[in-house]
Formats: C-alpha cells, structure tokens, sequence
C-alpha cells in the first residue's frame, strides 16, 4: 500500500510531483505553494533535524565545534564541515531567542545579581546577571565596558521588564554600582542586601554558579571574537539554561517549568522544525547586499609623461596697450 504524502510545512494533500533531484521524488503543495521532499530534511539542507538539534544540545552544553563534527562522523556517518556546524547555530540561535523573547516567568520575591569577566577579542568586557532565588530562572544579562550605576540600573530595569514584577529584595555583592542602579528602579520600597563572600545566608552563590557553567563553556571557545558574536551567544545560552536544560536542584526540571511558563518547545529539536514562513525562510538564506562607497579618482594619463609647455613671456608694447590704461605710468 503506498504512503500518502502530505506537505510537510503546511500539512494539507493538495500536493502533485515537481520532478526528481538527484534521484529524489520532489512535490508542489497547491495551498502554500511551496516545494518539498518527502522526508524530515530541512528546507536548503542535507542534514537531518535530529543530528541538527544535537549538534546544537552539544555546543551549549560545552562541545567544541571539532568534537561535535567527530561524533556527527561516528554516530550517523555524516561529517560536515565548520562552516556548516556555525551555520546552524548562527540560524536556530536567532530563532530560539525570538522565539522565547515574549514569555514571562512568575518569579518569587528575592533576585540575586553579580557580574563576572569575559574575554573577547583580547580584552575584559563585564557580564551582569540577575536571576530570581525560587525559580533559578535568569531574568537579564548585560554586558559592559565598566561597572557604572547605568550598567546596574540597566540591568535591573531589563530583569523589572521581564518578571513583570519588583522584588521585596535584591542580593548582591559589595559593587558600588548596584547602590544607586537597584534604588532609582525598584525605589526605596526593595531592601538591597550586599552580601559578604562567607556569608552562609543571603549570598550570590546561585548566580556564581552560574557564571562558573558559562564560564566553563567559554573556555572551550577560546575566548569570544566579536561583542555581536558574545551577545548572540549569550542569548541562545539564556534559552538553553532556561527552557531546555534540566537542574537537579529544581528535581530535574527546567526553571521555565518551575516558572509556570507554558511554552511550546522543550528542546532544540522542537525549535527547528516549527514552520517558518516561506519569505523569511528565504530571506534567511540570501546574501544581505554590501553597500559600497564610490570614490572618484582623478584622471591620470596612461603612457610616457608628457613635458610642461613653457611658459612663454609676453611682451607688453606700448601700442598694444588699451586706451583706458594709457594714463598708467610704465615702468
């Protein structure tokens, strides 16, 4: 008996053949009018979806690029290349972090807060963190050139933002810059605590915790290239920590779950294969245009230099002289 196809983007079996490419069978879906294959390829890709998830699992649980092609090559016989491996994370990154970008967790009432350093491109950038003690969620990143009240109050806005809420309390660290950041947001209404390193209650350890996973991850990177290239890699860890990794301390839940947000994608897998319209799967793959500065260069002349014309006296005579100057004295 012969399977009925159906149109894998939009689920409807209008469809009719559209030829064959390298010997595969492709179809023409009449009601979204677009073109696939008949198995669980994506759209521009050779790879499967689940060898795509798990390469993406295994980058932001803290594989290297190198590890995560060598076990591509063992486990499924597919060996693709580095461009490839980033390809894939530069394109679900995006996805996963505008996917995840308008939940909002039910957060308790004490967020801790600390920063770390990063390197990027040889030099030390400071990563703020805030996340909330009950449910491990993390609330907001921001990365800074130094720790000024307007980084801290930056911070505390974007975690206000996202919780939808202010907190009874704030735990920090003895940083200077959390003083005026946490007041001239929450107001005089949230207590700051500024907790010591040895401090058995009220402490960062949760958010150092943290730090101590990125950072471990980091290493494995070499150090982060670019500041676009650090901030779109902290975003899609934001989602993996968040949404798809499970915590022993929260019983082997997510903190989104713990959170009670109802979100849809539970892990990479789910995030890739959620259909995506046809202009932006397109647009996805079109190379932006690269705009130019022209410069008009003067004209030069191509051969032997020609010689400068000599300058050539003229003569002044007196009967050559116009009327209106004959009352000029010549001397």
């Amino acid at each position: 008996m012969e399977t009925r196809v159906v149109c894998k983007h939009c689920g409807a079996n209008n469809i009719v053949k559209f030829g064959t490419y390298k010997g595969v069978q492709r179809y023409w879906c009449k009601s979204c009018q677009r073109k696939f294959k008949a198995d669980d390829t994506l759209f521009h890709m050779k790879t499967p979806p689940e060898q795509i998830s798990s390469a993406l699992s295994m980058y932001y649980s803290g594989m290297s690029i190198n590890k995560i092609r060598a076990h591509l090559r063992q486990e499924n016989g597919n060996y693709p290349s580095p461009k490839a491996v980033y390809g894939w994370i530069d394109k679900y990154t995006d996805l996963a972090t505008k996917t995840m970008r308008d939940y909002h967790p039910k957060t308790g009432s004490v967020f801790v807060a600390d920063e770390t350093v990063l390197e990027i491109d040889g030099q030390n950038v400071w990563l703020y963190d805030i996340i909330d003690a009950d449910t491990r969620f993390l609330l907001a990143t921001r990365l800074a050139l130094s720790r000024t009240t307007h980084d801290a109050q930056r911070l505390m806005e974007e975690a206000y933002k996202k919780a939808g809420k202010m907190p009874d309390k704030v735990i920090t660290d003895k940083n200077k810059s959390y003083l005026d950041g946490i007041e001239l947001t929450f107001g005089a209404d949230t207590e700051h605590v500024q907790s010591s390193p040895f401090a058995l209650e009220e402490n960062t350890q949760l958010i150092e915790r943290f730090h101590g996973t990125l950072k471990d991850r980091t290493k494995v990177m070499r150090g982060l290239k670019n500041i676009e290239t650090a901030i779109q890699f902290i975003d899609g860890f934001l989602v993996h920590y968040n949404y798809f990794r499970p915590h022993e301390s929260l019983s082997g839940k997510t903190p989104a779950e713990v959170a009670g947000i109802d979100y849809a994608y539970k892990n990479w897998a789910e995030i890739i294969r959620q259909p995506v319209s046809k202009l932006d799967e397109i647009r996805s793959h079109q190379t932006p245009p690269i705009r130019t500065l022209r410069i008009r260069l003067p004209e030069t002349h191509v051969g032997r230099p020609r010689k400068r014309p000599k300058r050539i006296k003229r003569v002044l005579r007196r009967d050559k002289i116009p009327t209106s100057l004959m009352s000029v004295r010549l001397r």
